[in-house]
């Protein structure tokens, strides 16, 4: 059964301190000076080796069309299927495990609908889907408090019809 709860204040507070940090990451990489920049370099061609690979469970006829790394911990897909006009998100741990605390949503802003799995699990979270024909979406996924995602992105018919 997919739960779909609609966006609280709460929730909207959360996620746009979420976004914040995914946004500000990148600056503070620039800030450091280029001796410590040019020793990171490894660690991210690393952790970009180490990315989890999809695992199907969106099952027959989906397709990854994004995914977002998750540090070095896991990868969040989205998927879409176009016979049935889905989309799907599911995160992976990179080393599955001790259950740690994971989630999968996605969700588009009009009307504000978000679709979630959270829980403690050993492997992956998800799959959560949503009809989102046309619509562009938002997907996140999270591994022990590290989150990965992408706003308003794969906007489907509306993109091709931009042209």
């Amino acid at each position: 059964m997919t739960i779909i709860r609609r966006a609280s204040a709460i929730g909207a507070a959360v996620t746009a301190t979420a976004c914040a940090a995914i946004a500000l990451a990148p600056s503070a990489t620039a800030a450091e000076p280029t001796t410590q920049r040019a020793a990171a370099a490894p660690k991210a061609t690393a952790a970009k080796a180490a990315a989890a690979k999809y695992n199907g469970a969106c099952g027959g006829g989906y397709s990854v069309v994004n995914s977002a790394q998750i540090g070095t911990k896991g990868t969040v897909f989205l998927t879409y299927s176009s016979a049935t006009g889905k989309n799907c998100v599911v995160t992976v741990r990179t080393t599955p495990g001790k259950a740690v605390h994971m989630t999968a949503s996605l969700g588009f802003a009009s009307p504000t609908t978000t679709v979630s799995d959270t829980g403690y699990y050993t492997t992956y979270a998800g799959p959560v889907y949503l009809d989102a024909r046309g619509l562009c979406v938002t997907w996140r996924g999270e591994i022990s408090g590290e989150v990965a995602g992408k706003n308003g992105t794969n906007c489907g018919s509306l993109a091709a019809n931009r042209h």
